[in-house]
């Protein structure tokens, strides 16, 4: 059985604002915040010697209302989902960041202008959202939650507290679909896997998995995956795209498997329990699972056996629930030395409004 030996290689003291989302652009960590705020930190920065704990200064800018609740990144663009019910799209700058060089150009606040627009020509466009008030239907009108890629990267999936799920083409940041009352209440989560099903997690404590067929035009449901007894918070797809993780309020993580019918349903073929609270985020590298969660712990999960997983190690530090993941491997520092596989950078950021960052070893026998 292999081994895991981790630390903390640095901490990131921020001011009063709690880690919300997480993002890794290549050499850059891109952090969001609840104050309006992303940051970017050269990643070798964090793990090159410098002291044990830093307060988190760096290059600024100040987006929208509120939360920036999630981050995604395409190349060199990064999306940003906020709690002002707007996505925006940001220019990151890939020659550095220093005093004189601003990382982030803004590029567009989704949904554009030319979209709104051109959807207010047509009043079958509106949909109504309060009972003396209405939008257009590109518009999200509640904090946006969630964001996914599709997996050749031309659609870029959203969801909302305002229980629809959103497309959106990555090119022309044009808003394609938007199916509304997808779930029964808030929708917290969106993960996509290599063959197009869409999965969507909500606070209704369903699961529902959606398809484009070929010559449709829109998304359908083809299934809703009913196990947790509380609200959905956090969805992640294994390495290979088979299994697919889900994260609740009821303290659990459930892996769900393709039921081999073809129809898109899943089954539960495993339960990871060990969280003492909610757990609130999830991702996947290589052949391994990190959750995140409310009791302030991080968890490192794997599968030992088909549908047996093990928690490997319990990462404690944080004072306050864990709110976000972001996770890498890494090369050994020596190639040669067959008694280390691969580390892992983990970072995670708190509402006790520390990241931290992690370095994890596997250590064969």
């Amino acid at each position: 059985m292999s081994n895991f030996h981790n630390h903390c290689v640095v901490t990131l003291k921020g001011s009063n604002s709690y880690i919300s989302s997480l993002a890794i652009a290549g050499k850059f960590l891109c952090i969001g915040n609840s104050d309006k705020e992303i940051l970017l930190w050269k990643r070798d920065s964090l793990i090159s010697g410098l002291d044990h704990e830093l307060i988190m200064e760096n290059n600024t800018i100040a987006t929208g209302k509120g939360a920036v609740k999630f981050l995604v990144v395409l190349a060199d663009k990064l999306f940003s989902a906020h709690q002002d019910h707007k996505i925006r799209v940001w220019q990151i700058d890939g020659h550095g960041v220093d005093d004189n060089n601003h990382p982030f150009t803004h590029l567009a606040t989704l949904p554009t202008l030319t979209d709104r627009a051109i959807k207010l020509l047509n009043p079958n466009n509106n949909v109504q959202i309060r009972r003396h008030k209405k939008t257009t239907w590109v518009h999200h009108v509640d904090t946006v939650s969630s964001l996914a890629l599709s997996q050749d990267e031309s659609l870029l999936y959203s969801v909302s507290w305002d229980r629809t799920l959103k497309v959106w083409q990555t090119n022309n940041f044009k808003c394609l679909e938007s199916v509304r009352n997808a779930h029964d209440d808030a929708i917290n989560a969106v993960a996509i896997t290599n063959d197009g099903y869409v999965y969507t997690g909500s606070t209704d404590k369903k699961i529902k998995v959606w398809k484009k067929g070929v010559g449709q035009k829109r998304h359908s449901l083809v299934a809703t995956l009913e196990k947790h007894h509380s609200g959905v918070n956090a969805l992640a797809v294994s390495s290979d795209g088979s299994v697919i993780f889900s994260g609740a309020s009821d303290k659990s993580i459930v892996a769900w498997e393709r039921n081999g019918n073809g129809d898109g349903n899943m089954v539960a073929v495993g339960e990871l329990i060990g969280h003492t609270k909610a757990v609130l985020c999830l991702t996947v590298v290589d052949h391994l699972l990190f959750s995140g969660s409310a009791d302030r712990t991080i968890r490192i999960w794997r599968e030992m056996e088909r549908y047996c997983y093990s928690c490997f190690a319990v990462l404690e530090g944080h004072r306050g629930p864990v709110k976000c993941l972001a996770a890498a491997s890494t090369k050994p520092n020596n190639v040669h030395d067959a008694t280390t596989k691969p580390a892992y950078l983990l970072y995670s950021g708190s509402l006790d409004c520390e990241l931290k960052v992690w370095q994890i070893f596997v250590a064969l026998p």
